[in-house]
């Protein structure tokens, strides 16, 4: 991956100087250390920081076609890169690198605004036509690389990351107040906002086409599912082995590089499966990585051996402590632009700066397949909330909970009034756009309660009624699972864990993760299955599991998924006091400055913690978005940008 920055006057005849997108690409410096590139012509600047894979001489950018009249700067992969360069050479045109790049402006040449469905890869494209003096923004189509742009004045402003913008914007960053309440419910804002005022992303699978002073947004690609009942046939086994197909040939794109390429590997079905596949394209030496804790009720260790063993990689872990999490946090928030509600993004900062010592710039990682196959609890919580809505007598509902949650005493008090609070929501009423969210979102919500009271009055639309006016029109038409997909890939999948526990933490150390289970081909695959081949009764991701079972061990196949977690709280008060930066962003100065949050509600939340009490996921929620929305306050409106201070 790298970066890219640019500068477009609406004014053809004025002029963007190297100097001014000189520290833009600066600011992306970690994601492209490997050098930079510029183009300036009248009405337009491109720039450029590389981290070199493909063609590692010949693969600068700026990239142009041969009559350099088209121009792109780019930020990824093309995997088919090889396939469509034939192709392209086999029509005239003619390559001057062996950089995946190139393929673009050809492809722009040929297609014009379609160039994008050909392409198979995880990219942010800027690309500038000359004759028609037009500017095209791109993203993958699960958004998987941001990219971003803000309108100032005659100028549109356009970089990989946000802090690339800042320098050109000439005015104090500003809060929008709608995108954190957003956050606060669904974990990222709802898409195009970002947390800038101002700033806006190219959404996941669209073309953002600036011509003549106007702007139009343009989707080349969304998730889209058939009617209810209008699936693919065939057997299971049949449907599994096309599963399987799909798969490997999505893993053998993704290891196509001019350097090593490895893997994650948490233990788990999906990373385990991913590696697995790896080894079964011949590849001898596959190096796989992972996080380990301290903390035994999260880590993973036991099974990431397991699976290291069987397939015989070559496997490095680094153990991250709750100190090692509180201590990076402060550049985590820095890295991710945004507040996150968990610290998991921290550790995953770690392990990429593993991959980076091991002399590994690519990782292949198992992201996607909960969401593209069905492996989340909140898919199993969904359809028995289903089922409680239309079988409200069915003395299988205790059966239903004990299954799902076998941990819980379903006879305490206490249990049986969270259980009736989480899966009670709205059942008379399953049609509801968010039925299968609701408990989600109302317990992150929760957070929205220490807003102070002057924040509240800047807010006027409920998030949940924003995102609802974003679904396509066909929503309503499809089976309630794979309504509860599309949810969960446009909101917490594209907005938090492919950017702020992904690409940010990817990218904070120069790494580059590729993704095969979003490889488009197996989403739509995935998508026109039947719901039962992804959940059959509550055992997730079926069809995932008959597909790579002859890969694995059995034991990996069968093992009830453990999620991804970190610690929370515990890693900043866990022991003792914490740390300085943690006491002064959340005390009452600091919290009335920012004027966000209600200092006397966070003040008995700080006691409550200080007392040793029992602190809840809500509250758990509450601190981590309130500290870290407080840190990227300091960061970014009071301009104290990257805080490598406060780690020493």
């Amino acid at each position: 991956m790298c970066g890219l920055a640019g500068i477009l006057c609406f004014d053809p005849d004025a002029s963007v100087t190297e100097r001014e997108l000189e520290p833009m690409v600066a600011a992306l410096a970690p994601r492209g250390p490997d050098g930079t590139g510029f183009h300036t012509e009248p009405g337009i600047g491109l720039g450029h920081a590389r981290l070199s894979i493909i063609d590692l001489e010949g693969g600068d950018q700026p990239i142009h076609n041969e009559t350099r009249t088209i121009w792109t700067v780019f930020n990824g992969e093309i995997f088919n890169y090889v396939e469509l360069r034939r192709d392209l050479e086999q029509r005239g045109h003619r390559f001057y690198t062996h950089t995946d790049t190139e393929v673009i402006v050809h492809l722009y040449e040929e297609y014009g605004d379609g160039f994008a469905t050909h392409m198979n890869g995880q990219f942010a494209i800027a690309l500038w036509d000359r004759p028609r003096r037009r500017l095209l923004l791109v993203r993958d189509r699960p958004g998987i690389l941001p990219l971003y742009f803000s309108r100032q004045g005659q100028r549109l402003l356009f970089a990989s990351e946000i802090k690339a913008l800042l320098p050109a914007m000439g005015s104090r960053p500003e809060l929008n107040a709608a995108a954190l309440d957003q956050l606060m419910t669904f974990w990222a804002p709802v898409s195009p906002a970002s947390l800038f005022r101002g700033v806006e992303e190219v959404s996941p699978g669209e073309m953002v086409i600036v011509e003549a002073g106007q702007l139009r947004r343009q989707r080349y690609w969304e998730w889209s599912f058939p009617a209810d009942g209008q699936y693919l046939r065939g057997s299971v086994d049949e449907l599994a082995e096309e599963l399987h197909s799909l798969l490997l040939d999505a893993t053998r794109l993704r290891l196509r590089a001019d350097v090593p390429v490895g893997a994650y590997l948490s233990g788990g079905l999906d990373s385990s499966g991913i590696s697995a596949l790896v080894r079964h394209l011949g590849h001898p030496d596959l190096h796989t990585f992972s996080i380990r804790f301290d903390d035994p009720g999260v880590d993973e260790g036991e099974h990431q051996l397991r699976v290291s063993q069987f397939l015989g990689t070559k496997h490095a872990s680094v153990m991250c402590r709750k100190a090692d999490i509180a201590a990076s946090f402060p550049a985590v928030i820095y890295r991710t632009e945004a507040p996150v509600l968990r610290s998991a993004p921290a550790p995953m900062s770690i392990l990429s700066g593993l991959v980076r010592q091991q002399g590994y710039k690519v990782v292949l990682t198992g992201e996607g397949a909960d969401e593209v196959l069905g492996g989340y609890d909140l898919f199993k919580e969904a359809k028995i909330r289903q089922f409680w809505a239309r079988q409200p007598d069915s003395a299988w509902r205790p059966a239903l909970l004990g299954r799902l949650y076998p941990y819980l005493d379903l006879n305490q008090r206490t249990g049986s009034a969270y259980l009736k609070m989480f899966f009670g929501q709205a059942l008379d009423q399953p049609d509801l756009p968010g039925f299968s969210h609701l408990p989600r979102w109302t317990t992150t919500g929760k957070t929205r309660e220490f807003f102070s009271a002057g924040f509240r009055a800047q807010l006027a639309q409920d998030p949940v009624a924003v995102l609802v006016d974003t679904l396509p029109a066909d929503f309503p038409k499809w089976h309630a699972f794979n309504r509860a997909q599309f949810l969960e890939a446009k909101t917490l999948m594209a907005g938090y864990l492919l950017n702020s526990q992904g690409d940010r933490m990817l990218m904070a150390n120069s790494v580059e993760g590729r993704f095969p289970f979003l490889d488009h081909r197996v989403i739509e695959f995935a998508n026109r299955l039947h719901p039962r081949l992804k959940m059959r009764g509550l055992n997730e991701k079926y069809l995932l599991k008959r597909a790579l079972a002859r890969h694995l061990p059995p034991a990996t196949v069968a093992r009830y998924k453990q999620p991804y977690r970190a610690p929370d709280i515990a890693a900043f008060f866990g022991a003792g006091d914490p740390p300085d930066y943690v006491k002064e962003r959340l005390s009452p100065a600091a919290l009335q400055a920012s004027g966000y949050f209600d200092s006397q509600r966070v003040q008995l939340l700080l006691r409550k913690i200080e007392q040793g009490r029992v602190i809840g996921f809500k509250d758990n929620m509450a601190l981590l978005g309130i500290l870290s929305t407080q840190l990227w306050h300091q960061a970014f409106v009071d301009g104290k940008g990257s805080p490598g201070s406060y780690l020493q």
